[in-house]
């Protein structure tokens, strides 16, 4: 675990060593691309648990991510010492990892971040400065996120340093898209 000093409030996060099932690839050859397309970006994908979660991330891999990008998986924890979210999280990411290498050929960066979820998402979208933020929603209607709070409505409106992509839950549309 790693604590960061930042405006004079503790940020503690985790890195997730991702399985070695992933093969390394050296960076592509790309004859015809430049500049930012040949690098590649950075985007941050939120993740958790649920299933508008997965959802966004798949629509992510389809739709957004090319070649040479590097998505960036963050989990928000309440707490980094419970062992049992620790590891499930763990798995979840490694999951996500391979998908993300078999189906766009992208490289992933997991980081389980231990605070409130919109404010910890926009903090690594500070520290990173990425192309996007893709998230889910869990689908609530407009009264119930204003009196309830929303992660996503509240990331829509503080992160400051990349636009922040909602992708509606899977009732919204498609069943799945992989």
């Amino acid at each position: 675990m790693e604590t960061v000093m930042e405006d004079e409030e503790e940020y503690s996060w985790r890195e997730v060593k991702l399985p070695s099932l992933i093969p390394v690839v050296p960076e592509p050859e790309l004859e015809r691309e430049t500049g930012e397309r040949r690098r590649g970006r950075d985007i941050v994908i939120a993740v958790d648990h649920g299933p508008n979660s997965k959802h966004a991330f798949d629509w992510a891999l389809i739709h957004f991510c090319r070649l040479a990008d590097t998505i960036h998986l963050v989990h928000a924890v309440s707490s980094l010492q419970n062992g049992v979210v620790y590891e499930a999280t763990q798995r979840l990411m490694e999951n996500l990892a391979v998908e993300a290498f078999e189906i766009a050929m992208v490289r992933s960066v997991a980081r389980i971040v231990e605070g409130d979820p919109g404010k910890v998402i926009c903090k690594e979208a500070g520290k990173l400065k990425p192309a996007a933020v893709v998230m889910g929603t869990r689908g609530r209607s407009l009264i119930q996120s204003v009196l309830q709070g929303s992660v996503s409505e509240f990331c829509f409106h503080n992160c400051k340093s990349a636009p922040v992509i909602i992708v509606p839950g899977k009732d919204a549309g498609d069943e799945s898209l992989i």
